[in-house]
């Protein structure tokens, strides 16, 4: 899977840009079409002159014509100073453009359906295979695809710790790694160097691990030195000797490598990739990007008001 960097976007992720209708190309649409208008009037001229006009004048019936045709619409555009042809074109453009928004809208709002159905079949949290930070059982869970060096991440990290005090028991925050092919090095590293810490610490050292990294990392790939992965283990109470160990192994890559895939399998493209799941009814929103608690606080109040089906899944 390819991703590219984006700066425009609240993602790490991947991004076009679309400039079709920025002011400069406007300008040159409505110059072309302004044009484009001046020659079918000068058509429609050349077709409504009488010919033999042309030729009680002694001149040339073509070099008489092309010259009526010339004076009427020099004329024309004196009268009314452009105007009337410039709103015509403007009006044409806007009518363009709304057609055009309309469109994008209604193409929006079925990527967000379809988004939102394949998040359903995201996998309900484990205990026994998920870090899960929070009460276990908790009715909505927070799960956050997630990238150690992105930005967007970093900037994240504080608003899910923010989530968990303001929704108490009600909510659960469940990390999934998600390290980006332009990360790495770097993001691979520290999400094995995760487990390790989980291996040797539990829950408890998997999160202040993943705090202490995602605090200091300057992001991008290269934010955080490799060579200071021990070392920040040590710094946390574990044995070095054994995170060392655990980390050469490389016995965690095929566990960051089942979180890719399968992220990727319900359609994450970047991160953070945020899942919210009722886990008592499946329903599910998805809020990728380090939107503003206010965004999840709403998402989670509507969640919870859903009633249970009867043919839900329970925890």
């Amino acid at each position: 899977m390819q991703q590219a960097k984006s700066l425009s976007s609240k993602t790490c992720s991947s991004h076009g840009p679309d400039g079709l209708f920025s002011p400069r190309r406007l300008n040159g649409y409505r110059l072309a079409l302004r044009l484009i208008a001046q020659t079918c009037l000068m058509i429609c001229t050349l077709l409504a002159v009488n010919p033999a006009s042309a030729l009680e004048s002694g001149a040339a019936p073509d070099e008489a014509l092309v010259r009526q045709v010339t004076e009427a619409v020099i004329k024309n555009l004196q009268e009314n100073n452009g105007q009337v042809l410039d709103k015509a074109i403007d009006q044409g453009i806007q009518r363009y453009l709304d057609r055009q928004q309309a469109e994008r809208e209604a193409a929006r709002a079925e990527q967000v359906r379809m988004t939102q159905e394949k998040a359903k079949q995201v996998r309900h949290p484990s205990a026994d295979r998920d870090h899960i930070r929070g009460n276990p059982k908790a009715i909505i869970s927070l799960i956050e695809y997630s990238d150690f060096e992105c930005p967007y991440c970093k900037r994240f990290h504080e608003t899910a710790k923010q989530l968990l005090a303001a929704h108490g028991d009600e909510l659960n925050w469940v990390w999934r790694h998600y390290p980006l092919n332009f990360h790495n090095p770097g993001t691979q590293s520290e999400s094995e160097a995760a487990e390790c810490a989980a291996e040797l610490g539990g829950a408890d050292a998997f999160w202040r691990y993943t705090d202490a990294i995602i605090a200091r990392t300057t992001s991008g790939g290269k934010g955080f030195p490799s060579d200071q992965l021990t070392p920040l283990a040590t710094e946390l109470g574990l044995d070095s000797e054994r995170f060392q160990q655990c980390l050469d192994s490389g016995r965690y890559a095929d566990r960051v490598a089942e979180d890719l895939k399968e992220g990727a399998s319900i359609g994450i493209t970047g991160t953070p990739g945020n899942i919210l799941l009722n886990n008592k009814t499946g329903e599910v929103r998805v809020l990728s990007g380090a939107l503003p608690q206010a965004a999840f606080d709403a998402s989670i109040t509507e969640l919870m008001a859903k009633p249970v089906a009867a043919n839900a899944r329970s925890q």
